[in-house]
Order: structure tokens, then sequence, then C-alpha cells
């Protein structure tokens, strides 16, 4: 098929301007600034469905270069890993035991679904994973590293083109209705933020700061220096962690040793000027995580779902209506019913039927218009990035073996 290619800096910079692009459409559309959808999933959005008509009205598709986009993943997970402290990790140890567990449970209900909607479409059914966890909350990697085996296993020829599609449609639907879940949540119980707690990731809606806390130059400077410091002893615990059999991705070692470098220079540095909690860092986290996102989206093929439309849709349905009962009537409750549960409530439908970039970007959307949640950011991505790839991949061969 003939393809629009666009390299690397020209799809960076489209991914800045889609990002204002959602800025005008959120802050422009009631319904998207009232339900706290993401500035880069409006604009991704929009751009996909441009995309689209492109590739509907010449048969060409548009290809982006998404080299960049892996470099801001890694770049937001340094900085968040530079925003932890001990104490949050100490003092959020309950709640990640709790979520963690909760998405355990989550796991196998999502395969469930997924295994029911093989049935009901008559697909062989170990491609129940591929539209259950093994794509949404595994999301393109796992459905791409686990499609060949299950049409090798099934004969199902399409089983990978449906696991990369149900991941993309995923990626659309928890980006959509995280915001919305956490609205309901907020205002039925009159839940705010905590009012002195530091940003983590972007700064309130028309909150300049005070005068001391103002972003500078030398401050997002230091932000940046100290994040790709991160970056570079996490890649080097990388390299050995691949060298020693393991498979983890590379954020998660850039995540810890930002955790581990917040929590030991201050205080063998004690003069020395730390990023952590400033509103410099929250702007880095925020700058990479909305091009991140605005690049993920607006890269989407779309046509490639209405190709295989029926089951997916089908199921999917499903999914999101069992994925929004369960974080109403078990995830909310069990956390706790707090500002900081609602927060999190969001982040897990982000994760659930999407990825952890969305699920971050939809608590970001939250805590800028109603406050800060730090503990958050800190429990869902320890949960979301770590933990989860490891307990998936069990859960999967347990629904493939039936």
């Amino acid at each position: 098929m003939p393809e629009i290619f666009v390299p690397a800096f020209i799809s960076v910079t489209i991914g800045l301007l889609v990002y204002f692009i959602g800025a005008f459409l959120t802050r422009s559309v009631g319904i998207l600034k009232d339900y706290n959808i993401p500035e880069p999933v409006s604009g991704g959005l929009a751009v996909a469905l441009l995309t689209w008509a492109v590739f509907a009205l010449s048969g060409r598709q548009i290809v982006f270069d998404l080299a960049v986009r892996d470099y801001l993943l890694v770049l937001f997970f340094a900085c968040i890993g530079l925003n932890a402290r001990f104490a949050d990790l100490l003092r959020g140890g309950r709640l990640l035991g709790l979520l963690l567990a909760l998405t355990l449970v989550f796991m196998v209900l999502q395969n469930g679904v997924g295994y029911l909607g093989a049935l009901l479409f008559d697909l062989p059914t170990p491609v129940g994973v591929l539209l259950g966890s093994a794509a949404l909350i595994g999301g393109h990697g796992t459905a791409i590293a686990w499609g060949p085996q299950i049409e090798e296993m099934t004969g199902f020829a399409a089983a990978s083109e449906l696991g990369i599609a149900a991941a993309t449609l995923g990626l659309v639907l928890a980006a959509t209705i995280g915001g919305p879940i956490a609205k309901r949540l907020i205002d039925r119980h009159g839940l705010r933020g905590e009012a002195d707690a530091a940003p983590v990731v972007g700064l309130e809606f028309e909150d300049p700061g005070a005068p001391s806390e103002v972003v500078n130059h030398i401050s997002l400077m230091r932000s940046m220096l100290a994040a790709h410091v991160a970056i570079l002893l996490g890649y080097i615990a990388h390299v050995m962690i691949l060298e020693a059999g393991l498979q983890l991705p590379l954020f998660v070692p850039c995540l810890l040793v930002g955790i581990v470098m917040s929590n030991t220079i201050p205080y063998l540095l004690p003069r020395l000027t730390w990023p952590a909690g400033s509103r410099a860092l929250a702007v880095v986290s925020d700058y990479s995580l909305s091009v991140f996102l605005a690049m993920s989206l607006m890269s989407m093929q779309l046509w490639t779902l209405a190709e295989l439309g029926g089951p997916i849709l089908g199921v999917l349905v499903l999914q999101v209506a069992m994925t929004t009962a369960f974080i109403f009537l078990v995830v909310f409750p069990v956390i706790g019913r707090t500002f900081t549960a609602a927060v999190l409530s969001a982040g897990f439908a982000g994760f659930a039927l999407g990825a952890t970039p969305t699920a971050i970007a939809n608590m970001s959307s939250v805590t800028k218009r109603y406050g800060a949640a730090p503990l958050a950011f800190i429990v869902l991505p320890l949960v979301s990035a770590f933990f989860v790839d490891l307990a998936n991949a069990v859960v999967i061969r347990i629904f493939v073996g039936l």
C-alpha cells in the first residue's frame, strides 16, 4: 500500500501542534472541558480522523516516525520517579497493595469477558485474551507478542490484527471514560484535592503560583538535567537487567532510578537545589506526557478498526460496561472514597483499557481542575507499569490454556 511517510522531526512538531489543537477544542467544547478530556486526546483523535479521511479519499496511509515519542515516554517516567519520596511510598503501601489486588481480580474478569466474546462471535477461545488483558491492560506490546502465538495455536489468521485493533480502540476508550468517571465521583461525594500539595504532572488551570515558584529557564534546565541523569543511569541498569535475562521496559528502571535519586541526593548534598516537587519539574512532566500521548493518538490507523468491526466493537462495549461498574462498585469504595481514590479511579480506567500514559493523562486532567493528588501519581505507575506486566503474563497463559 502506498504511504506518506512523515520523518521524526516533523512528527514531533506535528505532535506539539496536535496538543494545541486539543487545548483549543477542550476549552471551546463544553462537554470536553466539563468531563476532563485530556488535551492531547482531543487533538490526537481529531488528527487521527483526518488521516482516516486522507486514506479513504486517496488510498494512501500516513505513517509517522515515532522514535521521539519513545524518548518522551522515558523522560516522563524519569520525572515521575524524581517526584517520589520514600515517605510517600510507605504511606501509600496499603493503597498500592489494594490497587494491585483489585487489578489482579480485574484481569481475570477482563479475560472472562474476552472469553465470552470469543464464544459469542464464534472465534477460537484462546483469541479471547486478545479481546481481554493481552490487548487492553497489556496494550499494543503484549498484543503484538501474543498475536502470532495464538494464530499458530488456533489457525485464526487475523489474530494479530484483531489484537492490535482491540488495543487501539481500547486506548481511545480509556482516554475518554476516565475523566467522566472521576467527575461523577468527585461531584457526588463533594471531594477536593490537597490544597498545599506540590504539583506532579502539570499545573492547575489559571494558577500562577507564588512568586518564588515562578518557572524560569534555570529551573526548567535543572529539571531536565536531573531527569536525563536518571535516564542515563536507568539505561545502564536496563542493560544489566537484559543481560541477566529479564525483560522490562526501559522506562521502569528509569522510574526506579529517579525514585532513588530523589531520596538520596538531597540528603547527601543538602545545599544542592533539587527539582523534586517543583513547578518546573511538573511542567517538564506535562510536556513529555502530552506530546507522547498526542503522537500516539494522532498516529492511530482507525480504518483498521472499521475493517475488523463487529467482534471488536461488541466485546469492547461489554469491556467498557464491566470496567465502569467495577470502578464504581469496587475500586472507589475499596480504596477509600477519597479524592485520591477518585483520581485513581480515572487512572484505573486509563490503564485497564489502554496504557499507563493514558492513565496518567486522565489523572493529570482531573487534578489540574480539582487539585493535587500526589500519591496517586506514585502508586498507579508502580502497579500498572511494573507489577501488572508480570501478573498479566501468568493470567494470559491460564486463559489460553482453557
